[in-house]
C-alpha cells in the first residue's frame, strides 16, 4: 500500500512540474508550435496580400532593413490609419511616428493630427497633413512625416480601420476605457451609439469608437492611441497564435507595408517571447486657425521640438530604459483625461 502511495505521489508530482513547466515556457512553445505549422502560410499570406514597397524601396531595389532573427536596434514605422469606405477616396486619418525598441519590448507613439498645417512634399504647397496620403499615397504621406519630424523613417504600415474591425470581432472583441456613452449624432455625421462600460467592445463598436468625430482633434488622435494599444495588447496574447492565419486572411489588402514578411515574423516571435510590450503615447498639439474659409490646426512649436527630441532620445541604441524621455506633464495629463475620464 505504501509503495501504491509512493508512485502516486511520485506521479502526482511530475505531472505537476510537467503541467508548470508547460505554464512557464507557453510563449515558447506557442512559438515553437507556430514555427512547425503556421510560419510558411503566414508568410505566404503576407508576401501576397500585404508587402508593398515603396516607389523609393523599388528604385533602390535594396531594403531598408535586412530581415534578422533578433532585432536590437530601434527602428521607426509611420502608422497610417485609414477609413476608406466603398466609393471614396482613401484619407490617412492616422498619423503616427512610432519608434520601436524591440530590445526592451517599448514602443512610443508620436501622433500628428490630421488636420495639422504643414507643408506636402511632392506637392509644393502647404495643407492638412492627412491629403499627404490622399495626394500620393504612402511615399507621399513618408516624406511629408519626415519633413514635419525631421527625421526618416525606416518603414511604414497602412491599416484601413474598415478591415480591422473583423479582426476585433476575431480576437474576441477589445477592452475600451469609455465610462459614458459616445453618440454620433451631428447632422452630417454617420448616426451610432457607443454604450459606455462593457467588460468588451465588438468591432463594430471600435470602429465607431476610433471614427467619433465630434468633440476635440486631440481626443480622436487620443482615442486611437488607445484602439491600437488594446488590439496590439490582444494580439500579443500568447492564446491568439492559432488565430493569425485567419487574421491575415480578414485584413487582406487592408494591411500593408515594407516591412519584408521574414522581418515581421521574427520580430513577432521576439516580441511574443519577451516582457510584455509597453507603449508610450504622445501627440503634438496645435492651435485652431482658419486660412481662407479652411480650419486647420498649426502645430505648437514647442510640442513639435519636444517629439523631435523624443523621437531622436528613443531611436538612439545607447539609450538606457532609465534615460529614455517620457512625455511632459501637459501632455500626459490631458492624454490621461481624454482616455481615463467619460468622453462625450
Amino acid at each position: 500500500m505504501k509503495t501504491k502511495t509512493k508512485s502516486f505521489t511520485i506521479v502526482a508530482i511530475v505531472l505537476v512540474l510537467i503541467l508548470a513547466g508547460g505554464y512557464i515556457f507557453r510563449k515558447s512553445l506557442a512559438v515553437l508550435a507556430f514555427d512547425i505549422f503556421l510560419a510558411d502560410q503566414v508568410e505566404n499570406t503576407l508576401q501576397e496580400k500585404s508587402y508593398k514597397p515603396l516607389e523609393e524601396d523599388i528604385a533602390t531595389r535594396t531594403p531598408k532593413a535586412e530581415p534578422i532573427a533578433v532585432q536590437s536596434k530601434p527602428f521607426s514605422i509611420l502608422l497610417l490609419g485609414t477609413d476608406q469606405r466603398e466609393d471614396e477616396p482613401a484619407r490617412s486619418d492616422t498619423m503616427i511616428y512610432a519608434v520601436m525598441r524591440p530590445k526592451e519590448s517599448k514602443v512610443l507613439l508620436v501622433s500628428i493630427p490630421r488636420d495639422t498645417y504643414t507643408e506636402i512634399v511632392g506637392k509644393g504647397k502647404k495643407d492638412k497633413i492627412n491629403h499627404a496620403f490622399a495626394f500620393g499615397g504612402e511615399q507621399m504621406a513618408v516624406d511629408t512625416m519626415e519633413k514635419l519630424l525631421d527625421h526618416s523613417l525606416d518603414y511604414y504600415a497602412t491599416i484601413n480601420f474598415v478591415g480591422l474591425k473583423d479582426a476585433v470581432d476575431a480576437i474576441g472583441g477589445i477592452e475600451l476605457p469609455i465610462q459614458k456613452d459616445i453618440v454620433n449624432k451631428g447632422a452630417d455625421h454617420e448616426k451610432f451609439t457607443v454604450k459606455a462600460n462593457q467588460l468588451t467592445y465588438n468591432g463594430t463598436d471600435a470602429l465607431n469608437y476610433v471614427r467619433y468625430r465630434e468633440d476635440s482633434d486631440f481626443n480622436r488622435t487620443k482615442r486611437q492611441q488607445v484602439f491600437l494599444d488594446q488590439v496590439a495588447k490582444k494580439m500579443m496574447n500568447v492564446n491568439q497564435v492559432s488565430n493569425i492565419p485567419q487574421l491575415l486572411d480578414i485584413m487582406g489588402t487592408n494591411f500593408q507595408t515594407n516591412m519584408q514578411p521574414k522581418f515581421i515574423l521574427d520580430l513577432a516571435k521576439q516580441i511574443l517571447t519577451g516582457s510584455e510590450v509597453q507603449i508610450t503615447s504622445y501627440t503634438v498639439m496645435g492651435e485652431n486657425i482658419r486660412l481662407d474659409g479652411i480650419s486647420y490646426e498649426e502645430a505648437d512649436e514647442e510640442d513639435l521640438q519636444f517629439a523631435q527630441d523624443l523621437i531622436d532620445n528613443w531611436m538612439n541604441s545607447t539609450t538606457s530604459t532609465y534615460q529614455l524621455l517620457m512625455p511632459d506633464d501637459q501632455n500626459t495629463t490631458m492624454k490621461d483625461t481624454s482616455v481615463s475620464s467619460p468622453i462625450e
